[in-house]
């Protein structure tokens, strides 16, 4: 899998698991994409219409009125499949687990569903990793 490519051409992240608390990394990830050019949309019914990133908050990946290139999901592994309607519905071809996260059943799902899928990284690591910061 090209993460270089994904990351490239993937400049609008829809963010499952959103976070207002800047010591989190459902927050600081997403801070760390929003400075480096992303659109960040956030996803999490608890902060609904809180403004993260210069838009407001939404419940559902439904309710994101842009395009989405990439969901960066910060949520469980074992929370994953509540969120699976959801992901298979949301016409994003990438879908991203961030690190430590993981469900091959989840994944397989949405594989077969046509969408790339990344498990168990974090797309600051990989962005900084592949000197795509500089």
């Amino acid at each position: 899998m090209d993460l270089r490519a994904i990351l490239e051409r993937s400049r609008t992240v829809a963010v499952v698991g959103i976070h207002h608390d800047a010591a989190r990394p459902a927050h600081y990830v997403p801070a760390y994409l929003h400075d480096h050019g992303y659109r960040i949309r956030g996803v999490n019914p608890a902060l609904v219409g809180r403004v993260l990133f210069g838009h407001p908050v939404v419940a559902t990946l439904a309710d994101v009125d842009e395009p989405i290139d990439l969901v960066d999901v910060f949520r469980r592994g074992d929370a994953l499949p509540d969120h699976l309607a959801e992901l298979l519905a949301c016409p994003a071809p990438v879908v991203w687990f961030q690190l430590g996260i993981t469900n091959d059943a989840v994944a397989a799902a949405l594989t077969a569903a046509g969408k790339q899928v990344v498990q168990d990284r974090c797309t600051l690591a990989e962005h900084r990793r592949l000197g795509l910061g500089a």
